[in-house]
């Protein structure tokens, strides 16, 4: 069997790097800069601090809020504020996935019912979701499911979109031809459509990761006794810088996390985009 090689410009043989190689390359040239960012952060950070620039009220050190962090995690009430946290969290983004995934596929499969949809899902879309929490605090209360039903409304559109998105990119002339070779509906929906639509639906997820957390946010601040957004809010009014950074630090290390998991899936089922 021939083997072919790449010459360059001068003739000499072009060294191929194999697709493991590449990835593990630009997964190092991701985690290097990215290192480098945050580190040119926390320096200019540290200086500002350090000249004295912003009050530590205003703007407090690394090490302050590094010290608040600790202290957070050395009192027993944190993780009351965990529980509450990840209780809002847990049901309100399962809630998006399961609804979200299901009616972004019936709604991409048949264009009739999106049709009859369309200006409903419009309409919530376009109203903040934000400015609907009081309302649920009126309808179910200021316990635990208003607080899901609020971080259900904010992210479970960025599924429902990417799933309807994902199911019409469908190339027709494949569906074309799996009909032509006598496939059902349900064979070409679980053939074609729904390898199509991962993808999408992954990156739907991701999305939905940060609004969550936003609605979690939210949903506490409308009044909650426990919670990760309670804990920001009551440090907030007694001017505790500190602790509003250590607070916003644990949203950001949950969000990180949680993207990263997605983005593993994403990855995953990469191969599966047609």
């Amino acid at each position: 069997m021939a083997t072919i090689v790449l010459l360059d410009d001068a003739g000499a043989p072009v060294r191929q790097t194999s697709g493991l190689g590449v990835q593990l390359g630009q997964r190092t040239e991701r985690v290097l800069y990215g290192s480098i960012f945050i580190l040119a952060l926390f320096i200019v950070w540290e200086a500002v601090t350090l000249f004295g620039v912003e009050p530590p009220i205003v703007l407090p050190s690394p090490q302050g809020v590094i010290a608040a962090f600790t202290t957070l995690f050395s009192s027993p009430d944190l993780w009351d504020d965990f529980a509450a946290s990840g209780q809002e969290l847990l049901y309100g983004f399962a809630l998006a996935t399961v609804v979200g995934i299901t009616a972004g596929l019936l709604i991409g499969w048949y264009p009739r019912l999106g049709y009859f949809f369309d200006p409903f899902l419009n309409f919530l879309y376009a109203v903040p979701r934000v400015a609907i929490g009081p309302l649920l605090v009126v309808w179910l209360g200021i316990g635990l499911s208003s607080k899901v039903a609020l971080v259900f409304l904010i992210a479970v559109f960025p599924v429902l979109v990417n799933t309807s998105s994902g199911i019409r990119s469908i190339d027709p002339n494949l569906v074309r031809v799996a009909r032509c070779f006598g496939a059902t509906d349900l064979k070409i929906f679980r053939t074609i459509a729904l390898p199509a639509s991962v993808p999408f639906i992954l990156g739907g997820l991701r999305l939905a990761v940060g609004q969550s957390l936003i609605g979690v946010f939210v949903a506490e601040l409308l009044g909650a006794q426990y919670g990760i957004g309670a804990l920001i809010e009551n440090a907030g009014e007694q001017f505790q810088t500190a602790v509003v950074f250590a607070g916003l630090l644990i949203f950001a290390i949950a969000g990180m996390v949680l993207t990263a998991i997605v983005r593993g899936l994403e990855r995953r089922f990469d191969a599966w985009r047609i």
